[in-house]
């Protein structure tokens, strides 16, 4: 099924939304999440099924970016496994010469290499997408954040007739993923030509809006209807998947910031920043949406499962995520680290505990994830 064919389909039938949170290489968790549902997909649906054939909209940021635009072209868990093994050792290398505060730390162009081996040439209007798309990225040259999709309804979908911008549909699916993939301090912005004549625009990580976690973001973009999906809500109609990489809370005492640098601390205040609005996004859906799988927000409102706003449930809402925390897993998973390892799971760059962070999503996965949340219990 094509993506156009999914935004034409009967608007009485139930939705799929597929969300992936940024995280680096713990992108890896999603995926041993991804490769539980796609087994469980396939002993409902045949041993050949794709995820792509399940979700009718797939969105990510930054490595959830690269992760959605896979399964959107229909690549199996199996593949996303492998490319991101691959991937972590040749994108995370630094070179000699590179300063650390001064320069960013890796090289762009490897990243952007690896992406192209995923996508190739393709522009966001190739048929092979599977699914409606959504890719977020923040714009800085405007102060923007993108909600980047292959709708043909989107309202800058096309180029206008007085050439004022370049239609979205002209964009090169290589650029849009690396824009969403490119974390201040660790790699250069990424250009996009906006319009002929014009300064390129200039996009860094997706993670530096309020949508690491974009299961809010995917759901305006599914329901306001000025994006072109005006999909209908309930919670039999509208399904929304959220998948984490490892929640965690960064702290520091006194003394400790002190001792950074003061582009550190800025760092280290910006990595807390977007912690605390994916944890923003995740309160807002637990009371929008009923959920089989409740997160504890914090310790004072808990995990929200007795409150609903009026009018709601307008979705069901499942999210799986692990805690990075050395007691949370090893009461929830059996699985024992050390500290000097908790600390190596926290980095973006750690391509050395890829896999560690597998194993936890794959115990995570076996323990949280029920056919029934997902509507894949086996038929009669």
């Amino acid at each position: 099924m094509t993506a156009e064919t999914r935004l034409a389909t009967d608007s009485a039938g139930r939705k799929e939304i597929l969300a992936l949170d940024g995280g680096g290489v713990r992108g890896v968790i999603a995926i041993a999440f991804l490769e539980r549902i796609e087994q469980l997909y396939r002993e409902r649906a045949g041993a050949s099924a794709a995820l792509s054939d399940r979700f009718d909209m797939i969105g990510g940021t930054s490595t959830g970016a690269i992760i959605a635009t896979a399964l959107s072209l229909g690549r199996s868990t199996a593949d996303l496994r492998d490319f991101y093994f691959d991937l972590a050792p040749q994108v995370f290398r630094r070179g000699r010469v590179r300063v650390a505060f001064i320069q960013t730390l890796f090289d762009a162009e490897s990243l952007h290499r690896e992406i192209r081996k995923v996508v190739g040439a393709r522009r966001l209007d190739t048929p092979d997408l599977k699914t409606a798309l959504a890719i977020v990225a923040k714009r800085l040259d405007t102060g923007g954040a993108w909600l980047i999709t292959n709708n043909p309804n989107a309202r800058f979908w096309e180029d206008p007739a007085d050439a004022g911008y370049i239609g979205n549909r002209n964009y090169l699916l290589a650029d849009l993923v690396r824009a969403s993939t490119a974390a201040p301090y660790y790699f250069a912005p990424q250009q996009i030509r906006i319009a002929e004549g014009a300064p390129p625009g200039l996009f860094i990580d997706g993670g530096i809006t309020p949508h690491n976690n974009p299961a809010l973001a995917l759901l305006q973009l599914a329901t306001i209807p000025a994006y072109g999906y005006n999909w209908p809500v309930g919670e039999h109609r509208l399904r929304i998947v959220s998948l984490g990489t490892g929640a965690r809370r960064d702290t520091m005492s006194a003394a400790a910031a002190r001792r950074m640098p003061a582009a550190g601390l800025a760092i280290q205040a910006l990595a807390s920043m977007v912690a605390d609005s994916s944890n923003q996004v995740l309160t807002v859906m637990q009371m929008l949406g009923r959920s089989d799988t409740p997160w504890e927000v914090n310790s004072e409102i808990g995990d929200l499962h007795d409150v609903l706003l009026p009018d709601a449930p307008l979705f069901t809402f499942q999210r799986y995520d692990v805690r990075l925390d050395r007691a949370w897993l090893r009461d929830e998973l059996g699985i024992t680290v050390r500290s000097a390892q908790l600390a190596e799971l926290g980095r973006l760059d750690a391509a050395a505990v890829l896999p560690l962070a597998y194993e936890i999503g794959q115990a995570a996965a076996e323990k949280q994830i029920r056919p029934e949340h997902l509507g894949l219990e086996p038929g009669p």
